[in-house]
């Protein structure tokens, strides 16, 4: 079904353009639990709203990823409060990372933050994620790190956050998980796939023996700007034909993601 045919199924009184965010968010809840990147009801995916406010879509504390729909998201503002009359509650540490962010950086349409086994085994380690691999040479010089505060529940941390990050659209929380933001779903998801392979596969070179080969300077300089070109997909969304190829690998659908 095409994505006009979908968005014209917008309930009353939501537009268009919120209506097709919350189905590629509630796409991108079903492929996290499709690829294994959850925990539990814990972690979240967030998505900004069109309009003059940093208002954004989040997930509804205590549903499994499976159970996010288009229709039960819940859509806040920066100070927690449910603009959508939803009667799911939000959870404060997703609320403290993603506010912060949403607030400070405008280009921060879709953040993701995660704790994947080697996601958090990464950021544990006192180097974090090193440049030596074929996927953290595509991140190279585009990685921030914030230091671990405690879990994320106090609103004190929100402006520390935002300064971690700075300019980047990935931030490695220390002791703690992965963060990256991006302009539309389909790109903060095949930035975060890129991510977690990098750190996956800095995971299983770190347990064989040996001396880990490094990649010289010049070859590392030119690898970002490639990726970049590369992922645009011609005259797709960057990240959109791997996104809509996922979506056909897990066999969903956006229309079947709607909810009642």
């Amino acid at each position: 079904m095409s994505v006009d045919v979908l968005v014209r199924r917008a309930p009353p009184a939501m537009s268009a353009e919120e209506w097709q965010l919350r189905l590629e968010l509630a796409a991108c809840y079903r492929l996290f639990a499709y690829l294994g990147w959850i925990e539990m009801i814990y972690n979240h995916i967030t998505v900004r709203v069109p309009g003059p406010e940093p208002h954004y879509l989040i997930n509804p504390f205590g549903l499994n990823y499976e159970e996010v729909t288009a229709r039960n998201l819940v859509k806040v503002d920066t100070h927690g409060k449910v603009l959508d009359g939803s009667a799911y509650p939000i959870n404060l540490a997703g609320f403290i990372i993603h506010s912060a962010i949403h607030s400070a950086r405008p280009d921060a349409h879709c953040i993701i933050h995660t704790h994947t086994t080697a996601g958090c085994a990464v950021s544990g380690k006192e180097e974090g994620l090193r440049p030596d691999n074929f996927y953290s040479a595509m991140l190279h010089g585009q990685v921030a790190y914030h230091d671990f505060e405690g879990i994320t529940t106090d609103a004190a941390e929100q402006p520390r956050l935002v300064k971690s990050l700075g300019n980047k659209n990935i931030l490695i929380l220390r002791n703690h998980g992965l963060l990256v933001i991006g302009a539309h779903v389909p790109e903060a998801l095949n930035l975060h796939w890129t991510l977690q392979r990098a750190c996956e596969v800095q995971l299983a070179t770190d347990s064989m023996a040996g001396a880990n080969r490094r990649i010289s300077p010049e070859a590392l300089a030119q690898t970002p700007a490639r990726r970049d070109k590369e992922s645009r997909g011609g005259e797709n969304r960057r990240g959109q034909l791997f996104f809509d190829a996922l979506l056909r690998r897990a066999k969903l659908r956006l229309e079947d993601l709607a909810g009642d």
